[in-house]
C-alpha cells in the first residue's frame, strides 16, 4: 500500500470515528415512549425497583425489607430483559401532586422485630441502594465533586449508614427514614402543562419524636413540622436500627422548574466525563489496525505478488522441484481437518453471534435501545440471537458439505444445541445459586420456560431451515485438488509452534478492545449506564479488522513453513483473545470490585466465563472466515500442474 493510500485510509478511519462518536456525544436517542404532560396537582405515582449492591451483585425486592407498604402492592408489567436483569418494579406509598411542594409528610410508623432488624443491618453492611422511578426516570442522589466544580449523580440512595455516637466506639446501624425529593420539570410556555425532567433525593436518618399518643392522621412530629415550617436538614439525631424500636418514615417533596427539555432529560444520566479515555482507546486501536494493515498490505502486494509471479513462471521440472514456500502444500491445504464436524458447528455459532451483535449494535447506535427502554438491550439481543439461527444453520451446513459430509441433520442438531446447551447449563446453575440466596435476581420458572420456548420453538427450527437451504446449495469447490496421500510436515521452528502462535495471535484483538471492555464491565458490575454505542460500534469494527488481519498474517507464515494444518489454528488464533478477556476479568475483580460473598464471586466468574466463551466463538469465526478467504484467494492465483 503506497503512502498516499495509507494516509487516505487513516483519514477515512478517523472521519468514521468522529462521525460515530458524535452520536453519543449529542446524547441523541429515540426514547420509545411518549412524553407525559402533567397539569398542576396531577397525581405523580412513584414506583419502587429492586435493591442493588455492588458488593454482592444480588438484587432484592424493595418490600423484602420493612419499608412502608401501600394498601395493595401492584407489580408493573416487565419485559424479558427487565426480568433477566432482576428488575422488580412495584407501586409505592409515595404519591406526589404536580408542582405542589410538601413538607414532613408521614408515610407510616413501623416497629421492627429481631429478624427485620438483622435484615436491615445486613443490607446496610452490604451498602444496598434503594431504586425508585418517577415517569420512567430513575431516582438519583446528587453528589458534589471535590476536585471539580461539578455535580455527579449516583443511582438510588443507600438503605442506611454505619456510624458511631460521639464518645462511643461501638458501631451502630442507622436507617435513612426521611427522604427529601426534588422533582425537576420543564413547563410549556404556551400552557400550564409540565413535563418531568429530573428526579433527585437527599436521604436523612432522623429519630423522629412526637407528643402524646400516636395517630396515623393527626399526630404532629416535633422533629419536623410543616405547620411550624420546621424541616429536616441534617442527620444529627439519627434513627438507629434496633429490634423493638419504632421507625417513622417521612418525606419532603419540592419542585423546581428547569430549562432542560424532555428530549434531553437523560443527558444527566448519560453524561460522559471520560470521553478523552474513549478517544485514546479508539486511537490506540486504530494504531494496531494500521500496523496490521501495513503488514497485510506488504504481504499481499509485495511478497504474495512476487511469489505468484515466480510460481507462474516456473516451467522446467527442475525448477518446480526446487520451489519452496506456500505453493508446495497446494495438494494438502484444503484437506478436511480432524474434528471437521465440530469446526462447522463453531463456525455456524460464530456467524449467529456476529449477526446478533451487528444488528443489535446498529439499532443501539440509531438510538432505539436507549436506557429509557429498560431491559430493551437484553431483549433485543435474545430475540436477534434466536432469529440468527437461520444463518447459523446455513453457514455450518455449507462448510460441512465442502468437507464431503452427508449427515446434515446431525450437524444441524449440534449447531442448534451445543453452544446454547452449554450456556443454558451454566445459566441454570448460577440461577439456582441466586435462588438459594432468595434474591429477586433469580429468573422465575415462567421466564425460564419462555427462554426454553424461544430456543426450541423458534431457534432450533430456524437452524434446521438454514441448514436445509445451505445443504441444497452446490458444494464450495476448492481452487486446487487435494492429494490422496497427506504430505509430511517438516519440523517447525520454535516460534511457529501452534501453542505459541495461537497465544500470540490473541493479544492484538484483545489489545484493540480492552479499554472499552473496562467501561462495559463497569456498567455491568458497578450498575452504571452504558450508552456510548457509537464508540462501541467503532471498536467492534476495529475488532473485526484486527482478528482478520492477525489471522491472515500468521496463516501466511504457517503456510510458508509448509504446515498446511491451518483450519483449526486459524480459528484458535484470534479466538485465544478470549483467554486474555477472562484473565482481565479476574484482574478487574480483584482491583475494582469489593465483592466478598462466595456466591457473588461464583456469579461473577460464572457469567464472565460465559462471556469469554461467547467472545471465543465470535473472534474465532471472524479469524477463520478471513483465513478461508485468504487461502482460496492465493491458491486460485497460481497455476498448478
Amino acid at each position: 500500500m503506497r503512502a498516499p493510500a495509507m494516509l487516505r485510509y487513516a483519514a477515512a478511519a478517523f472521519a468514521v470515528a468522529a462521525l460515530l462518536a458524535a452520536v453519543p456525544a449529542a446524547a441523541f436517542y429515540l426514547p420509545g415512549v411518549a412524553p407525559n404532560d402533567f397539569q398542576k396537582k396531577d397525581p405523580l405515582q412513584v414506583k419502587v425497583n429492586k435493591l442493588t449492591s455492588t458488593k454482592t451483585q444480588l438484587p432484592y425486592s424493595y418490600y423484602s425489607l420493612s419499608f412502608c407498604k401501600p394498601n395493595t402492592i401492584v407489580d408493573s408489567a416487565e419485559n424479558l430483559g427487565e426480568v433477566l436483569r432482576g428488575d422488580r418494579i412495584e407501586n409505592s406509598p409515595y404519591v406526589f401532586e404536580m408542582r405542589e411542594p410538601k413538607m414532613c409528610q408521614v408515610v407510616c410508623k413501623t416497629t421492627i422485630n429481631e429478624k427485620q432488624a438483622k435484615e436491615l443491618k445486613e443490607k446496610i453492611e452490604d451498602e444496598y441502594r434503594v431504586n425508585m422511578i418517577l415517569d420512567n426516570l430513575p431516582l438519583v442522589v446528587p453528589i458534589a465533586r471535590q476536585d471539580k466544580d461539578a455535580v455527579v449523580y449516583q443511582g438510588g440512595y443507600h438503605v442506611g449508614v454505619k456510624g458511631q455516637y460521639a464518645g462511643n466506639k461501638d458501631e451502630k446501624y442507622f436507617i435513612h427514614n426521611h427522604l427529601t425529593f426534588l422533582v425537576k420539570y420543564h413547563k410549556d410556555e404556551t400552557s400550564e402543562l409540565s413535563r418531568i425532567v429530573g428526579f433527585e433525593v437527599k436521604p436523612f436518618s432522623v429519630n423522629h419524636q412526637f407528643e402524646g399518643a400516636w395517630n396515623d392522621k393527626n399526630t404532629r412530629l416535633t422533629t419536623c413540622d410543616p405547620h411550624a415550617n420546621k424541616a429536616v436538614i441534617n442527620s444529627d439525631t439519627p434513627q438507629e436500627v434496633e429490634a423493638g424500636k419504632d421507625i417513622i418514615f417521612t418525606y419532603d417533596v419540592g419542585f423546581e422548574e428547569s430549562d432542560i427539555k424532555w428530549a434531553s432529560r437523560w443527558d444527566t444520566y448519560l453524561l460522559m466525563t471520560d470521553d478523552q479515555i474513549h478517544w485514546f482507546s479508539i486511537v490506540n486501536s486504530l494504531m494496531i489496525v494500521l500496523f496490521l494493515s501495513g503488514m497485510v498490505a506488504m504481504i499481499m502486494l509485495r511478497t504474495l505478488y512476487r511469489d505468484i509471479a515466480r510460481y507462474n513462471q516456473l516451467e522446467t521440472e527442475e525448477e518446480a522441484q526446487e520451489e519452496t514456500g506456500w505453493k508446495l502444500v497446494h495438494g494438502d491445504v484444503f484437506r478436511p481437518p480432524t474434528n471437521s464436524d465440530l469446526l462447522c458447528v463453531y463456525v455456524g455459532t460464530g456467524v449467529q453471534f456476529f449477526g446478533m451483535l451487528l444488528v443489535t449494535m446498529i439499532f443501539a447506535v440509531l438510538g432505539f435501545l436507549s436506557p429509557s427502554n429498560r431491559g430493551g438491550l437484553m431483549t433485543a439481543m435474545l430475540l436477534t440471537w434466536v432469529l440468527m439461527g437461520l444463518f447459523a444453520g446455513y453457514a455450518s451446513s455449507r462448510l460441512y458439505k465442502m468437507f464431503k459430509g452427508s449427515e446434515w441433520k446431525s450437524i444441524t442438531l449440534r449447531t442448534a444445541f451445543l453452544f446454547p446447551g452449554i450456556a443454558f447449563g451454566i445459566f441454570f446453575v448460577l440461577n439456582a445459586l441466586i435462588w438459594g440466596e432468595k434474591s429477586s435476581g433469580a429468573v422465575p420458572f415462567t421466564t425460564m420456560f419462555a427462554l426454553v420456548l424461544l430456543w426450541f420453538g423458534i431457534s432450533v427450527p430456524l437452524v434446521f431451515v438454514g441448514s436445509y437451504l445451505g445443504f441444497k446449495q452446490p458444494a464450495i469447490e476448492a481452487p486446487v485438488k487435494t492429494n490422496k496421500i497427506p504430505r509430511q510436515i517438516p519440523e517447525q521452528a520454535w516460534y511457529m509452534n501452534p501453542a505459541f502462535t495461537i497465544l500470540i495471535g490473541g493479544i492484538l484483538p484483545f489489545g484493540a478492545v480492552f479499554i472499552e471492555l473496562f467501561f462495559i464491565l463497569t456498567s455491568i458490575w458497578l450498575h452504571q449506564f452504558y450508552y456510548i454505542f457509537g464508540f462501541l460500534f467503532l471498536v467492534f469494527i476495529i475488532l473485526i479488522v484486527t482478528c482478520a488481519e492477525i489471522t491472515i498474517v500468521l496463516c501466511y507464515f504457517q503456510l510458508c513453513s509448509e504446515d498446511y494444518m491451518w483450519w483449526w489454528r486459524s480459528y484458535l488464533t484470534s479466538g485465544s483473545s478470549a483467554i486474555y478477556l477472562f484473565l482481565y476479568a479476574g484482574f478487574y475483580f480483584f482491583t475494582k470490585l469489593q465483592i466478598t460473598k462466595f456466591v457473588s464471586g461464583v456469579l461473577y466468574f460464572g457469567y464472565m466465563l460465559l462471556a469469554s466463551y461467547a467472545f471465543f466463538v465470535l473472534t474465532g469465526t471472524i479469524g477463520f472466515c478471513a483465513c478461508f478467504w485468504f487461502t482460496r484467494l492465493i491458491y486460485s492465483s497460481v497455476k498448478i500442474d
